[in-house]
């Protein structure tokens, strides 16, 4: 059974301490926070990194699923539960799918706590500030690019896994940004074996977040996610297999409304691009950041967001889905040679290597869409029939699409001031 041991933090360093076990294996993750001098609320502080507690250990409880987790004296309650169980189950779809569990062998957090929620208020006056999420990409690079154009302030967040981030990430304010480092613990985890695969990243970064946002006194978290997630790549059973599950609008509700219930009322995580499709965020960031940022940007996980790799200065590898995605995206509002400088292997509607993927992602011949951060079918073949005339075509005919890419739908009402 795998076993959630225990966590601290120390003040002095700011490092957090997460710990968990498996038969006789005991994992060890640290996470070093950006120093602050502000006064921390232990209380507020303990609550967030109870959420970091739980969530990062999927880390390491994917090796060897089960449907029985032990807590040990950590205690949850019938809302806890269910939420645990949800990013456990929903957020290892693709874990489940590719390795041909069910529901039924994730883990099912059971309530050992009566029901009680009991948030703490905080002073605005004490905690005002906001933390954005940033990663290099074009949805994080347009939310800095916005708030500073309607001039607020707010401090570059990036979530390391190695000594190296992003460079870009230092040219967005004229204050720095900071990063938080988090230190697996990939000895032991590749010395238990077992499976490996995808998580729901963004909830961990989130978690993450919020506590440097708690010791930064920030009270609001952007996240930077458009209207992207909802549509599954398949099903197992009642359980929609979804990669993106994390970045989904529920999942986003249901972790605002966690941080609402059992942190702070006053604590506000989401994105203001919720709203948006991915199609309509790539008309902006053509339109408002390629100026800046076209040739220092990047998507590709393949070439930069590896652990323990050197991202500092971004690329595209121009072999993988999310390269072929990000150049359907962009292939309406960018022109032809100026997109294709971009990648190794120039225009990638004519690379051989990529013609499944194209398949995947525009829903062709019954291929699965990539298990990669991707837009849906509908948009992206709305995409590949707006791209501009100098573009050529794919070997195959794509269906047309009435996704309108311009509709807004919903958001959390703080974003929408944003």
């Amino acid at each position: 059974m795998f076993k959630f041991l225990d966590y601290y933090f120390d003040e002095e360093t700011t490092t957090a301490i997460f710990r968990y076990a498996f038969s006789d294996t005991i994992f060890t993750e640290r996470i070093e926070f950006a120093r602050t001098e502000y006064i921390i609320n232990q209380e507020l502080l303990g609550r967030a990194l109870f959420l970091c507690f739980i969530l990062i250990g999927i880390s390491y409880y994917k090796a060897h699923p089960t449907p029985k987790v032990d807590l040990g004296h950590h205690k949850i309650d019938a809302f806890q539960s269910k939420f645990f169980s949800s990013v456990y189950q929903e957020g290892l779809s693709q874990l489940a799918f590719e390795n041909y569990l069910t529901r039924e062998d994730l883990a099912h957090f059971t309530q050992n706590s009566p029901d009680e929620s009991d948030p703490i208020p905080l002073n605005p006056a004490d905690y005002h500030g906001i933390l954005s999420l940033q990663s290099g990409g074009k949805d994080s690079l347009l939310v800095a690019t916005t708030l500073n154009a309607k001039n607020i302030d707010f401090t570059p967040w990036y979530c390391a896994s190695s000594d190296f981030h992003p460079s870009i990430i230092d040219q967005l304010t004229d204050k720095p940004a900071i990063i938080a480092k988090r230190f697996i613990d990939h000895r032991n985890r590749e010395k238990v074996g077992g499976l490996n695969g995808h998580i729901p990243i963004t909830y961990i970064n989130c978690a993450i977040a919020l506590v440097q946002a708690i010791l930064n006194h920030d009270s609001v978290i952007l996240t930077a996610i458009g209207r992207e997630g909802n549509e599954p790549h398949a099903k197992i059973g009642d359980m929609e297999v979804n990669h993106q599950w994390s970045k989904t609008w529920p999942a986003e509700k249901a972790l605002a409304d966690y941080v609402h219930r059992y942190i702070s009322p006053n604590l506000n995580i989401g994105s203001p691009l919720r709203g948006f499709s991915e199609l309509k965020v790539a008309e902006l960031f053509a339109k408002k950041c390629w100026q800046d940022y076209g040739h220092k940007f990047s998507s590709c996980n393949v070439a930069n967001y590896h652990q323990r790799q050197d991202n500092q200065e971004l690329k595209w590898c121009g072999k993988c889905a999310k390269c072929a995605n990000s150049y359907l995206l962009f292939a309406p509002f960018v022109e032809r040679e100026e997109l294709d400088s971009l990648f190794p292997n120039n225009s990638l509607f004519e690379e051989p290597s990529l013609i499944d993927d194209y398949k995947g992602l525009l829903g062709i011949d019954d291929k699965i869409k990539p298990f990669e951060c991707v837009g849906e079918i509908a948009e992206l073949r709305k995409a590949y029939e707006m791209r501009l005339a100098d573009y050529p075509a794919l070997p195959f005919t794509v269906p047309a699409s009435d996704f309108d890419y311009e509709k807004i739908t919903e958001s959390q009402d703080f974003t929408k001031e944003l």
